[in-house]
């Protein structure tokens, strides 16, 4: 776990894989909130009967699901201290190389690619995300999301 309580924190950091957070369970039940917050119940998502015969062998999770865990999981590897906001600014290169089966561990690694200060006591972080799951050869998400930090001055 890494600490962050202002920019000088993150200046050697840049470049450096920051760690893997713990495994999260996918289930079905998580997938089918998903398939209600989102209107997005394509039967590969919330058919497991009919998954069972699909593509996949069983139903998988949305990417958009894997996805939206991103910033919940960065908490799993660095803890922002001294912050009075913090903000989603936005994704960039966003793939889904393989998909997340129902009943796998799902696990977020990152890498801190960039540290931009914003004056006033901000910064814009660029962090590569890589979704990973437990027993796969290849990633399930790759992509790269970018927060802004405001510390207390």
């Amino acid at each position: 776990m890494h600490t962050i309580t202002s920019v000088d924190d993150l200046t050697p950091l840049i470049g450096q894989h920051l760690g893997y957070s713990a495994g999260h369970p996918i289930t079905q039940d998580r997938v089918d909130l998903f398939a209600e917050a989102t209107g997005d119940h394509q039967w590969i998502h919330v058919d497991p009967g009919r998954a069972a015969t699909g593509p996949f062998g069983g139903t998988i999770a949305h990417g958009y699901l894997t996805l939206s865990l991103g910033p919940a999981l960065v908490h799993d590897i660095v803890a922002w201290e001294n912050i009075r906001m913090g903000v989603n600014y936005g994704l960039n290169k966003v793939r889904f190389p393989s998909p997340v089966p129902v009943g796998s561990t799902l696990r977020l690694g990152i890498v801190l690619v960039a540290a931009e200060p914003l004056g006033e006591g901000g910064v814009q972080v660029t962090l590569e995300l890589t979704f990973e799951v437990e027993g796969a050869s290849k990633p399930a998400c790759v992509a790269e999301l970018l927060l802004r930090y405001y510390f207390n001055q």
